[in-house]
């Protein structure tokens, strides 16, 4: 007796087919899977055989053979319970084969029959849409997120009764529905709002224009300058992510299993927070089959690294690539994945060891060979992909007691919006979408300056001390500002504000 059950795995944030064949033959008793199962799809044995029979079925006692092909791709995971039982139940006749080349099945049984949410509904029910299947048959709790998809049928079921009922014809299941013009419509409400800052009003400009042009930042201050509190607010401000930022951004989320169930979508840009104790696989991705890190879970959104100089060096160094490429690849032995990993990066650090250098308020205790370690613990690869230093200073009690708040983010948003959508058109054709992703040869092309700009760059770059990696820098944020005032060629009031955020270029340990 042989069956066959569609169903599908997850490779990097795409999906495949996977073909579960189910071999019932005489013999003394035995269960065994093949096709490169990993443990979770070893284990599955117990509890299919547990569940189809607390579901009321009888388990045949004979040889059973599941195979999951391609049998050359590692299978991982608990979704492939529900398939294999259905295999089996078809093997045995007691489920008819009409609709099994129909749908994906896929779902993890309890001991008493009932479907668990699985990873990756998404990614799948896109699968399943372009091998042009009538749909897929997976747990409820995943409905939503696979609804997204149009063209397919979602269905969703509680129990393996219930997956025997539909496939015998005994039982209709309305698909899942979800309105994507709704979700996209509502107003999408943030805990945080920058009118909750007090004071640091030239900080909130700064992360306007980084916010505008895309621009990773990198803060310094004393501890409880409000660093953190900033940064956690720039989502907030960024503009609202279209429909495929959307779809890619869930996908991300989806494989890694953190999309909560009454979610559809992620229309919220990500923020993520990692801390400096987070391991290599943890920050950039890994794993024998490798997984997404916190730089992907980040894409289309913000990567906050506090107290920047406490993670490993290695670790820094690691984050070059996906800050020039917008994606990551993770090569193992046995495969090569690649993740999108296209963030705004912000990045909070004291200005010395104990937090207090150059603060009127505190006497700073290091000496300036241990400053100098500090700050050298960030590279000038990693800085070069810096646009904007800026820094944080403590809070004045007048600031925090004052009863006039800031603008709102809603404000803020609105002139960002208008910056970018000159940036869209300006861009057009090209394959960058703002100016913090401009090259040199862009740079030549969008950010010319006049004589007075001229001059005022070269004593800013003589005088100041800046670096010779802060030129086209200054210029890219001077072409942000410009956009923000809604301006077409840059001013030297533009490039003045921009050298403003270069701190960290200069000598300040004299």
């Amino acid at each position: 007796m042989l069956a066959k059950v569609l169903s599908s795995a997850v490779f990097g944030i795409d999906a495949y087919t996977v073909e579960v064949e189910v071999d019932i033959a005489t013999g003394l008793p035995a269960f065994s899977t093949v096709g490169l199962p990993e443990g979770a799809v070893k284990e599955s044995k117990d509890r299919v055989k547990a569940a189809i029979k607390n579901s009321g079925y009888e388990f045949p006692s004979r040889r059973i053979t599941v195979n999951l092909a391609p049998a050359d791709i590692r299978k991982e995971g608990a979704a492939f319970d529900l398939p294999i039982a259905v295999g089996i139940l078809a093997a045995m006749e007691l489920v008819r084969k009409d609709k099994l080349d129909a749908f994906f099945i896929l779902g993890e049984l309890s001991l008493y029959g009932e479907v668990k949410p699985i990873r990756g509904t998404l990614p799948i029910s896109v699968a399943a849409r372009n091998s042009g299947l009538r749909g897929v048959i997976i747990p409820e709790g995943n409905a939503k997120e696979a609804a997204v998809v149009n063209g397919i049928e979602v269905l969703a079921i509680n129990n393996l009764f219930e997956v025997v009922d539909f496939l015998n014809g005994n039982r209709e299941i309305q698909p899942a529905k979800v309105d994507l013009e709704e979700i996209f419509s509502e107003e999408i409400s943030y805990p945080v709002d920058f009118n909750e800052v007090k004071g640091q009003e030239h900080v909130k400009r700064c992360l306007e224009v980084a916010a505008a042009g895309g621009h990773n930042v990198i803060m310094t201050g004393p501890p409880g300058s409000g660093k953190t509190m900033l940064a956690r607010r720039v989502p907030t401000i960024l503009p609202d992510m279209n429909f495929e930022e959307s779809l890619e951004t869930t996908k991300i989320h989806s494989v890694v299993g953190i999309l909560p169930s009454d979610y559809a979508l992620v229309v919220q840009r990500p923020f993520r927070s990692p801390h400096h104790t987070i391991s290599d696989a943890g920050l950039i991705g890994g794993g024998k089959i490798p997984k997404p890190g916190e730089v992907s879970l980040a894409h289309n959104g913000v990567l906050f690294l506090d107290e920047v100089p406490e993670f490993k060096k290695n670790l820094l160094e690691m984050m070059r690539q996906p800050l020039e490429d917008g994606q990551v690849t993770i090569a193992r032995a046995a495969t090569s994945l690649t993740y999108p990993a296209d963030f705004m990066l912000m990045a909070a650090m004291n200005p010395c060891p104990c937090g207090y250098y150059g603060d009127p308020t505190h006497e700073c205790t290091c000496t300036i060979p241990q400053i100098q370690r500090y700050r050298s613990k960030i590279s000038g690869p990693l800085m070069d992909r810096i646009d904007i230093h800026i820094e944080v200073p403590a809070v004045k009690y007048k600031d925090l007691t004052a009863r006039d708040s800031g603008e709102a983010s809603k404000v803020l948003k609105e002139g960002i919006n208008r910056a970018r959508k000159v940036q869209s058109d300006r861009f057009k054709g090209l394959k960058i979408h703002c100016n913090a992703q401009m090259t040199n040869r862009h740079i030549k092309r969008f950010c010319s300056i006049d004589d007075a700009s001229q001059r005022l760059l070269e004593t800013a770059i003589d005088k100041l001390g800046l670096s010779a990696r802060a030129y086209t820098r200054i210029l890219k944020v001077g072409r942000t500002i410009a956009d923000l005032a809604g301006e077409e060629d840059i001013s030297s009031a533009h490039i003045s504000e921009a050298i403003q955020y270069r701190s960290l270029d200069r000598n300040l340990l004299y």
